[in-house]
């Protein structure tokens, strides 16, 4: 039987990388963010006090965080057995957040499929709609 491979953060990378106009910052190393023309799509976050483990207090290091759109924040953290998730510092802001270490609940297609989906929502208009008709090149 066939088993989804888990999701790791070469994955998360390889989408990033393999859509139009994105950079990696930093370039090398360290905890990455990748954008489009400037603007982030996924990044990682250093600790913050707005995310922590509500069993221990500590706080947590390895959060990402993944533009989306409204509607597809809500469904993300409705599900109590979803990694994805938010915290009152989000609100009103259209990401949700996961703990790196969650990445292997979601399968390496999901995880495209959202940074995907982060990118077409920080992509300029012309160039995501481009990028959807399968001719990049005519970005603009």
């Amino acid at each position: 039987m066939f088993r989804p491979r888990p999701a790791t953060l070469r994955d998360i990378e390889e989408a990033a990388l393999a859509l139009p106009e994105v950079t990696r910052e930093p370039e090398a190393g360290g905890r990455p963010a990748f954008q489009v023309r400037g603007a982030s799509f996924v990044f990682a976050r250093g600790p913050r006090k707005d995310a922590y483990d509500p069993q221990t207090g500590v706080l947590y290091e390895d959060v990402l965080a993944f533009r989306c759109t409204a509607e597809d924040k809500q469904a993300m953290v409705s599900d109590p057995h979803s990694p994805w998730f938010t915290t009152p510092h989000w609100n009103g802001y259209n990401a949700v957040l996961l703990l790196e270490r969650d990445l292997g609940r979601l399968t390496a297609a999901e995880i495209r499929e959202v940074v995907t989906d982060a990118w077409l929502v920080r992509a300029p208009k012309r160039l995501a709609k481009a990028w959807l008709a399968g001719d990049e090149g005519q970005s603009g």
